[in-house]
């Protein structure tokens, strides 16, 4: 059960982030209300909520889970691949600490971003992306293996993070978009297609007994619903111009 949420609301920098679609600019009005209903979706999930403030100097700030992980007893403040969010880790390091008393770091020459970050359970995959590399991904099995917790290491090809294409939603339940179905490491569990023209849906969240997926994608929404969730859909369409999904909005602990 998740009691608290870390996020960060969007600079007005925002629209010179980094994209790797072709969506338009995010509209900034638009996307200080999108943040703040996100906030009031956490909040209606049971989360209290640690709001930031806008960091003008790093357009991609609002997306908290990229420059740290966060686990029951412990903390990693990553290295990010992007050379201009590098400097979000700063900031982010000091309420990471208010937090937790165990706060590792990676180190150079890793990179390692949290949107590469995918957690069942005890078990973290890793996604091997531009932005995660191989000193990064070793520097958290170690860590992973210091905590009595395991880890492996995911190829990535279609994706820009490991999250852009699955979600787990507890229960044994995947939710993965056509790039990972065929992902061996995810066999033993109930894997949950999402269509390829609903794939911006496979970034979804369970945060306590519901199901947050972004609005837009009724194909999704009905087959989690006829399992049993209790789904809530919220509108991110300005973060997706800029990569950003669900997950990437908080960090949850």
């Amino acid at each position: 059960m998740f009691s608290k949420a870390i996020v960060r609301k969007p600079s007005r920098s925002f629209e010179n982030g980094i994209t790797s679609v072709d969506l338009g600019k995010p509209i900034y009005k638009n996307a200080i209300i999108q943040h703040r209903n996100y906030i009031d979706t956490l909040k209606a999930c049971g989360l209290e909520i640690i709001e930031l403030p806008p960091l003008e100097d790093f357009p991609d700030s609002t997306f908290v889970e990229d420059p740290a992980l966060v686990f029951e007893n412990f903390a990693v403040i990553t290295r990010p691949g992007a050379e201009s969010r590098k400097g979000e880790i700063l900031f982010i390091k000091p309420i990471v600490e208010e937090h937790f008393q165990e706060v590792y770091e990676v180190k150079s020459p890793g990179t390692l971003e949290g949107g590469d970050i995918l957690r069942v359970e005890n078990h973290v995959f890793i996604g091997m992306s531009e932005r995660t590399n191989e000193s990064g991904a070793d520097q958290l099995l170690e860590i992973l293996k210091t905590n009595q917790m395991s880890g492996e290491k995911v190829e990535l090809h279609e994706i820009l993070h490991l999250k852009t294409g699955c979600s787990y939603l507890g229960d044994g339940n995947i939710l993965v978009s056509p790039a990972l179905f065929d992902f061996k490491g995810f066999h033993s569990l109930n894997k949950i297609l999402v269509d390829k023209n609903e794939e911006y849906a496979a970034n979804s969240l369970r945060i306590n007994n519901f199901v947050i997926i972004p609005d837009g994608f009724p194909k999704i929404k009905e087959e989690l619903d006829k399992m049993g969730y209790f789904v809530k859909t919220i509108d991110v369409s300005e973060f997706r111009k800029m990569d950003g999904g669900l997950s990437c909005l908080s960090l949850r602990f």
